[in-house]
């Protein structure tokens, strides 16, 4: 009789290892940096670049493609969050959510951040926020646990270029998330 191998993933700390199946409980949290904008307005105001349509575009494929869909997307009210948001909503297609703005989540630390992910509905199995810098890094490194994907982590702690996201895996409840707590599975720049 064969016998069937199922998939795990290798867990590393320090010099011990040991090996965990894949949960299947886990909620995804998307978070993503505006793409480029220009410059020569007022911060609030500035729009995306041609190359910004173009990247928040490629960034909206790439998660359908992943299969990183948000049921709830959470955008600063900036217009250059607010277009990256309508660019990805637009390669997101029908299984794109209604954004809602969010004013806080404009130049916002780290901790602003933490408190959308504190204030959305339990029922919510995949949220997406899109904001700026140094907020969306900053919260991206304190979220990831130290036994995230090491390449998405690497990825993540050497920039966050416009358009960037990163994809975490969240156990329990939003409003329990905590420094440290969600897998980092998947970083990418456009």
């Amino acid at each position: 009789m064969l016998s069937r191998r199922l998939p795990c993933r290798r867990v590393t700390l320090g010099v011990m290892s040991e090996f965990s199946l894949p949960r299947h409980d886990a909620k995804t949290l998307i978070i993503m940096r505006h793409a480029e904008a220009d410059w020569g307005l007022d911060d609030f105001n500035r729009p995306l670049t041609r190359r910004g349509h173009a990247q928040a575009s490629s960034a909206g494929r790439w998660l359908v493609q992943q299969g990183f869909v948000p049921e709830m997307l959470v955008s600063s009210a900036a217009l250059r969050t607010r277009q990256t948001t309508t660019w990805v909503s637009e390669a997101l297609g029908e299984k794109a959510p209604t954004a809602s703005l969010d004013e806080r989540l404009y130049n916002a630390p780290s901790s602003a951040l933490l408190s959308t992910v504190h204030r959305a509905p339990q029922g919510v199995q995949a949220l997406m926020l899109v904001a700026h810098l140094p907020g969306v890094q900053d919260a991206a490194l304190e979220l990831a646990r130290p036994d995230s994907d090491y390449e998405a982590l690497m990825d993540a702690s050497h920039g966050f270029s416009p358009s960037s996201v990163a994809v975490f895996d969240v156990f329990g409840d939003w409003s329990e998330l905590t420094t440290a707590t969600a897998f980092l599975k998947a970083f990418k720049a456009f």
